[in-house]
């Protein structure tokens, strides 16, 4: 039995094992909420908040078990998928490699087009990306998972404050309704078009992030143990706290874009960096230009935590997954520094040199997730089956009908590109 299970559990040994959750939170709370639910919101009013609910209710347990599988285990989910067999974690490296490079260029062109909306001068967006990218790989380089884990919980405290602070002030004005008019008529997202099904399965595929990152929290779960003892209740707990944040953040953002830009008479821009340009200048005009700089302030913390967390986790999950492709029995930390390194670079090469490709790209890696998403969640499932803390119960039940959820949407994703429900 592992003895780290079965310690004590106080309110100050919950507190020190905070972490890989709040670290999973910071990387969800990026592109699918300042922009995917303040979107939902802004087009749709509280449409589409039963489906963010559902997404993140039918997600919960597979997200949950890459820290349960850790913490029961000793092992990396990673380590379960080879022992599942080489091509799950063969199929995991190969989209993780392509993720790595598509969401870095994303989130940091993203983090570099909202500093342009603070900086009092003019600098090129693919410049700002080169700084925004630089500083976060420099942090990684200078204090690894200690200094990660410090910065994101300040990101997420300040983050959430902000925004709760913003969606009060807005609710306080313009009460339920928002700015819009009594006779307005809204627009229904319940069809097959690309603002209707192909909105919603974007929205859920990164709603609160891909399963992927279960993977990249397991890793944070290891680094966490590196330096404090934590116990299988307390992680969980860690994980809870992490998890259900970033689904009230989700309704948090949604209820924004609901109060503040659904029903103005604008069209809302689908474009990521256009969007916050149009998001900040429509709550600037609604609630008063002093809250322009806030809402950047939000904006900014939201990219730049996913930032730092995109390029730490996911090269993380490279090298971890090449190590045991490979059969090593260990890597070094000089070869994190690489991958971290690497990461940056590819990023990089594809803001300055793909910029054009960013949004197909980013739309591909975006589907494919979606469409992976129930191999992976069943994948999960499947390790927690046995064990100290195998899961039962209501937890099982709710596993069952998160695979019913994730495979029946994804079913009728493919059908619908496929033309057949045209």
């Amino acid at each position: 039995m592992n003895t780290q299970n079965t310690e004590k559990s106080s309110w100050r040994s919950k507190l020190a094992a905070l972490g890989p959750g709040i670290l999973m939170a910071s990387a969800a709370v990026g592109g699918s909420h300042i922009i995917m639910s303040t979107q939902a919101g802004a087009m749709y009013g509280w449409q589409l908040a039963l489906i963010i609910i559902l997404a993140n209710l039918f997600k919960y347990p597979f997200f949950r078990f890459g820290a349960q599988y850790t913490l029961d285990s000793n092992k990396t989910l990673l380590e379960g998928y080879l022992e599942k067999g080489k091509f799950y974690l063969w199929l995991f490296f190969l989209l993780n490699v392509f993720a790595t490079i598509i969401n870095t260029a994303a989130v940091g062109l993203l983090c570099a087009a909202i500093l342009t909306f603070v900086l009092p001068v003019t600098v090129p967006v693919p410049v700002l990306s080169l700084v925004v990218i630089a500083v976060s790989t420099f942090i990684l380089l200078l204090g690894k998972y200690r200094i990660l884990d410090g910065l994101s919980k300040l990101i997420m405290i300040a983050l959430t404050v902000t925004t709760v602070m913003a969606v009060l002030i807005a609710f306080w004005r313009n009460g339920m309704q928002g700015v819009a008019q009594p006779d307005f008529v809204a627009p229904t997202p319940w069809n097959l078009g690309p603002l209707g099904l192909g909105f919603i399965v974007a929205l859920m595929g990164w709603m609160p992030a891909p399963i992927e990152i279960s993977a990249i929290n397991s890793m944070w779960v290891v680094a966490k143990r590196r330096l404090t003892n934590v116990s299988y209740q307390d992680g969980i707990f860690d994980f809870n706290v992490g998890f259900v944040g970033t689904a009230v953040l989700a309704l948090v953002f949604l209820a924004l874009g609901a109060l503040v830009q659904f029903g103005s008479g604008e069209q809302v821009q689908m474009i990521g960096g256009k969007y916050i340009a149009q998001l900040i200048n429509m709550y600037a005009s609604t609630i008063g230009e002093w809250a322009r700089g806030l809402i950047a302030f939000i904006a900014f913390m939201c990219m730049f935590g996913t930032t730092i967390t995109v390029i730490d986790g996911y090269s993380r999950t490279n090298v971890e997954s090449l190590r045991l492709l490979l059969g090593s029995k260990e890597s070094s930390p000089r070869i994190l520094n690489i991958a971290i390194i690497l990461a940056a670079l590819s990023g990089l090469a594809v803001i300055f040199y793909f910029n054009n490709a960013v949004g197909p790209m980013l739309k591909f890696a975006m589907i494919a997730s979606f469409v992976s998403a129930p191999l992976f969640a069943w994948l999960n499932f499947s390790l927690v089956l046995q064990g100290e803390h195998k899961v039962r119960g209501g937890l099982f039940w709710l596993s069952v009908a998160g695979l019913i959820f994730l495979s029946g949407f994804a079913i009728l994703f493919i059908l619908n590109q496929s033309g057949l429900l045209a």
